[in-house]
């Protein structure tokens, strides 16, 4: 008996299974990673839905995490060229460094759009790989997901089959969703919108949205109240039905476009967090679809 006793207290003594640590930049990769994970996965979101996630700064509380961290999840496309990598090089963690298994890029698992011709940073805050806001689009949520379960399983071979499992019921759930979310969304097929920033391609593609107009002469570059009222003068040829913002933006220019055209400025929450009703992934296209769809006229 002495002995099954100490064996016991032997047994309980051992360490439990580590979750897996992990930095993902942006609040969609964070909640995308719980999704997979659960209780696996211990995740640190580096930014809020709120916040732009191209200027953020390199802070010492960043860098702390990320020297903690098992894996990276980041957008890439240099959506976070402004930081990540002082963040990564700072952190002194060889196993999160590009090209190691502890550092994802999410734009490495679907097709980039909006890919530029000319790479001149006279052009603006241009992409050479390409428009990196590829989780406007659920259609690519669902690719990375396989791809950053895959990832995580290679990092954490223990727990590979309830990753495995995690990703697969989180598709079911998805696949089920984005189906209902085309339904709902039918009426929005074809519809003209004017944009604060490039940061719909993806999601217009997806809902058949057609883009009419920029409200920025130059990706990241604030408009001018001349190029603003350029804008409103193609409204007598091209009219647009509402005007796009992503809510990490200040909203100036659309709601003075949208006073003057008289059609709705819409606040789109972008990731989950930027609205108070995009809590998780799910909701964060809920709520998309019914900013939008709030936003078409009566008939």
């Amino acid at each position: 008996m002495h002995k099954m006793f100490l064996a016991l207290l032997a047994l309980l003594a051992l360490p439990a299974h580590a979750a897996l640590n992990v930095f993902a930049t942006v609040p969609e990769w964070a909640a995308l990673a719980k999704e997979i994970g659960g209780s696996r996965v211990a995740v640190y979101a580096a930014t809020h839905g709120l916040q732009d996630p191209h200027r953020i700064e390199a802070k010492p509380s960043l860098i702390a995490r990320a020297r903690s961290a098992q894996l990276v999840v980041a957008t890439g496309a240099e959506l976070e060229v402004g930081w990540l990598p002082v963040v990564l090089r700072e952190s002194g963690n060889r196993n999160i460094q590009p090209g190691r298994p502890g550092y994802f890029e999410a734009a490495s698992a679907v097709a980039l759009v909006d890919v530029p011709k000319v790479l001149d940073r006279a052009h603006g805050d241009v992409h050479a790989a390409g428009n990196p806001h590829i989780q406007t689009d659920p259609r690519n949520i669902l690719k990375v997901a396989e791809a950053l379960a895959a990832r995580m399983a290679e990092l954490d071979p223990a727990e590979a089959t309830a990753y495995r499992s995690g990703v697969q019921a989180f598709a079911a759930k998805w696949r089920a969703a984005l189906a209902r979310w085309e339904k709902a969304a039918a009426p929005l097929r074809g519809v003209p919108v004017l944009v604060q920033h490039r940061a719909f391609p993806y999601l217009t593609d997806w809902l058949g949205l057609r883009e009419v107009g920029v409200l920025e002469p130059r990706p990241g570059v604030e408009a001018s109240a001349a190029y603003l009222a350029e804008v409103l003068a193609r409204q007598a040829t091209q009219p647009a039905r509402m005007v796009l913002r992503p809510a990490y933006q200040h909203d100036a220019p659309s709601r003075w476009i949208a006073e003057r055209a008289k059609i709705p400025a819409v606040t789109v929450p972008f990731t989950v967090g930027g609205t108070p009703e995009a809590g998780d992934l799910f909701a964060l296209f809920d709520d998309t679809l019914r900013r939008l769809l709030a936003a078409l006229p009566t008939p």
